[in-house]
């Protein structure tokens, strides 16, 4: 087992970050879906949804929406909010996306980066490009390498819930490394966090292998311009190129991989 599948389907995962946002995020997205300009009821998929309330706010605003996360934990607490245009389902975002072609897929808050192999990486998008039509938009919201490197904070502590979260975090061969150590009911437990601090220039590349077009990067949910040593967040729109018989339009696709 992987240590996302282990450490996000455990309830402590949720407990340390219960304290996001929330308003943050409806903002984002008010901001993001009036740029786009995507019409109501346009099809969407929330890539990694968690606990889904990207989905469920996007549902609010006249969308129709699959949630899709590897957590069966978290699919199992997102089915109570299922409606005619809401669904959600247990996927792997490296595999094939069973779906009907949609007109937006929504990669959210750092839910990328988490895979060994540049291979699985490049799969996340070849499963995006394979289920978007033509001209569909890809949003990857993703941390800044470089800012994650100069403000790297080697020691923290976090409490919740009356749960003390002891946070070391270091940088090793490309990934950033986040252990959590903690003691809750007398037993001490460990988990670590391993995200990949790919470069917006490498990301780029994946997608252009994969017939994507970059629109837009900002540098933070404001949508402010994207600046390279000092944004916070490298957040891409992508739109899908495809041509007449839906393939994509590029000169050489690797073949998906098998998960």
């Amino acid at each position: 087992m992987q240590w996302f599948e282990e450490w996000f389907d455990t309830p402590y995962y949720h407990i340390l970050y219960k304290n996001h946002d929330y308003q943050e995020a409806e903002d984002f997205l008010n901001l993001l879906t009036d740029y786009v300009n995507l019409e109501k009821n346009s099809k969407i998929i929330d890539l990694a949804c968690g606990k889904g309330r990207h989905s469920v706010y996007l549902n609010k605003l006249g969308y129709d929406v699959l949630g899709l996360d590897l957590s069966e934990q978290s699919i199992r607490f997102d089915k109570q909010f299922e409606t005619e245009t809401l669904k959600f389902q247990v996927h792997d975002m490296r595999n094939k996306i069973e779906s009907e072609h949609v007109d937006a897929v929504f990669n959210l808050f750092t839910s990328f980066g988490y895979f060994e192999t540049e291979e699985e990486d490049r799969s996340v998008f070849q499963s995006v490009s394979d289920v978007l039509k033509d001209e569909g938009y890809f949003v990857l919201d993703f941390l800044n390498s470089d800012y994650v490197k100069n403000g790297i904070v080697p020691n923290s502590s976090i409490e919740r819930e009356n749960i003390t979260f002891n946070i070391q975090k270091h940088i090793e061969n490309d990934f950033i490394i986040k252990e959590i150590d903690f003691e809750d009911q007398g037993k001490k437990f460990h988990f670590f966090e391993r995200v990949k601090l790919t470069s917006p220039e490498k990301i780029l590349k994946f997608a252009e292998d994969f017939g994507f077009e970059l629109i837009q990067r900002w540098g933070d949910y404001q949508l402010n311009e994207f600046v390279e040593k000092s944004s916070q967040r490298c957040i891409n729109l992508f739109k899908c190129q495809k041509s007449e018989d839906g393939s994509v339009k590029t000169s050489s696709i690797p073949l998906p991989i098998s998960i």
